[in-house]
């Protein structure tokens, strides 16, 4: 079930992009939707999101910037090595040019390139670009 929380919240972003919304409203939550928006945000594809009573189901009101053309989560945890990250990248993102895999490791859910930077793999999340 966890998995699928994320899946159908960020297709919900995605179609809210694709019919020009400015705001999408996102339930129920989690910690890893939370940290993935968190990474959207720092990278500019979103301009902001505000959890609303996060000890129970709670919502995610998220902000829209019109950038996000594709996110998607993935159902199967693919574990990645640190060594391996630039070659998925490659293979998934459309071009080198923009684009990001996010990646739960052990130091926390981390986009690509902050875990070449670190040196650190672990499983693939999704990806947006």
């Amino acid at each position: 079930m966890g998995r699928r929380i994320l899946k159908d919240a960020l297709r919900s972003i995605v179609n809210a992009e694709k019919r020009g919304k400015a705001t999408v409203e996102l339930k129920p939550i989690s910690t890893v939707i939370s940290s993935f928006l968190t990474i959207m945000k720092d990278r500019g594809y979103i301009r902001n999101f505000e959890l609303f009573d996060p000890h129970r189901a709670g919502k995610i009101t998220v902000e829209l910037q019109g950038r996000v053309n594709d996110c998607r989560a993935l159902t199967y945890r693919q574990d990645i090595k640190a060594k391996d990250i630039q070659k998925y990248t490659t293979f998934k993102l459309p071009t080198q040019q923009w684009g990001y895999v996010v990646i739960s490791t052990p130091d926390g859910i981390l986009d690509h390139e902050e875990a070449i930077r670190r040196n650190v793999g672990g499983q693939v999340l999704g990806y947006f670009h």
